[in-house]
């Protein structure tokens, strides 16, 4: 089920293509060649333009990968920024730094090579930014581990809300990827709407990019 039209999208990615530059284009063919799940260059420009809009310096990313969310996230910390990075394979720990320290973006990378969640709990004080985009089972709790430690102005930010558009319960959306999933990704929306110290949307593009502001 596609959330975004392939015209409307293709569209919007070629408005997208003034960000062209060389270090951000190999991480994008390194995730195509690989099959390895990016937010993509649309949903990185949100966080990047959200990022900016609250002046958010304090990061910390419950998923990682190989660090293509965080140049998006360091381009709108720049120099004074602190970005926490959380995934359990070393070998995407060193690409991660390659790339982010090739890229110059500035600011202070920190890579955990552990469990999200354990990284997060050993890292004191409150964020500006939580992103989250780990394994989808493990939202409820990435949700309940992080509403607390977002300060008041900033956001809560998870990638895959709308699932290919499974949550909908559609007959025409796909079938679940792992027992649960589905349920799970419903269950954390559901919570976030549910916590009146939260605004949230879904922005609907790629796969359905929640932000959630703390306003109170």
């Amino acid at each position: 089920m596609d959330i975004v039209h392939p015209e409307v999208e293709r569209y919007l990615l070629d408005l997208a293509s003034s960000d062209d530059e060389p270090i951000l284009l190999e991480m994008e063919q390194l995730a195509e060649r690989d099959g390895f799940p990016i937010v993509g260059r649309l949903c990185g420009r949100t966080i990047e333009l959200l990022a900016r809009a609250i002046g958010a310096r304090r990061i910390f990313e419950l998923g990682s990968g190989f660090g293509y969310s965080a140049f998006w996230f360091a381009r709108a910390a720049g120099s004074s920024g602190e970005i926490h990075l959380t995934d359990l394979d070393p070998e995407n720990e060193r690409k991660a730094l390659d790339f982010l320290g090739r890229a110059e973006v500035g600011a202070s990378v920190t890579f955990h090579v552990a469990s999200a969640l354990d990284a997060f709990a050993d890292v004191s004080g409150d964020f500006d930014i939580v992103y989250c985009d780990i394994d989808k089972d493990g939202y409820p709790g990435a949700w309940e581990a992080a509403r607390d430690r977002v300060r008041v102005g900033g956001m809560f930010i998870c990638d895959n809300m709308l699932w290919s558009g499974r949550v909908t319960g559609s007959p025409g959306a796909p079938e679940d990827v792992r027992d649960g999933w589905t349920e799970a990704i419903d269950r954390t929306n559901r919570a976030i709407e549910a916590d009146a110290r939260y605004r949230q949307v879904i922005v609907p593009l790629r796969d359905g990019l929640i932000v959630a502001l703390r306003i109170s």
